[in-house]
């Protein structure tokens, strides 16, 4: 009798410590695999830095070599009527381009998200969209804007506009609400924007929050990308 209840005893501790060494198990490989993807997300948020970093040490020396480049060809053309005026096409030919920072006057154009209370019927139309940016940008072209940049980034021929999730991508870069617009032009006619039943007034009965304001003196920065083109060849 006493043989029976031991091997009853010593089964149920046998149980007990292989339930034990199950759960200490699985409780190791669960915090590992935490860990393990905890390190992931570092390891990439890391390489992502570098990346920028190193983009941003290049981006300065082009810049830099943009410059002596550009001393050499001052230097170059001096006293030369034929070279200055081939200079002065590259010069017209990159200001067309947007690869070079330019100023005048012009309007900035801001949107702002509005209050998701403007429109119960229909919160997502107090959104900035992407394409509510783009109609925007058309606008001021058809209104004969020479320079235009949305929240700091220069509007090249090769520029997308486009929505990613619940932010908008411009140029590969993501930006949010306010979207500044700014535009360089004859502040009369870009001011149009702003009539009754044009695209900021639509925007605005949608309840989205905006403005226009006319200047004297806008900057523009250049393009900070490279364009290229892949299918176009000279003629």
């Amino acid at each position: 009798m006493n043989k029976i209840r031991v091997s009853i005893i010593l089964g149920i501790m046998c149980f007990l410590l292989t339930y034990g060494i199950a759960i200490q198990i699985k409780t190791v490989n669960s915090n590992g695999t935490t860990v393990s993807t905890s390190q992931t997300e570092s390891t990439l948020k890391t390489q992502v830095l570098k990346m920028k970093e190193k983009y941003e040490e290049k981006y300065k020396e082009l810049e830099k070599a943009e410059k002596q480049l550009e001393i050499a060809r001052q230097n170059a053309t001096n006293n030369n009527e034929e070279l200055e005026n081939l200079e002065n096409k590259i010069k017209e030919a990159n200001k067309i381009l947007g690869l070079t920072d330019v100023t005048g006057q012009g309007v900035t154009a801001t949107l702002t998200d509005g209050l998701e209370t403007s429109n119960m019927l229909d919160p997502e139309s107090v959104l900035v969209h992407a394409e509510n940016v783009l109609a925007v940008v058309n606008e001021l072209k058809n209104a004969g804007a020479e320079a235009i940049s949305i929240n700091g980034k220069r509007v090249v021929t090769s520029t997308s506009i486009m929505c990613d999730g619940n932010v908008i991508v411009v140029n590969g870069e993501k930006i949010s609400s306010p979207i500044q617009i700014m535009a360089i032009g004859l502040p009369e006619q870009l001011y149009t924007l702003k009539r009754s039943g044009g695209t900021l007034s639509k925007f605005e009965k949608n309840g989205k929050i905006v403005e226009i304001t006319k200047s004297n003196k806008i900057t523009i920065p250049k393009y900070a990308g490279v364009i290229s083109f892949k299918y176009a060849k000279t003629v």
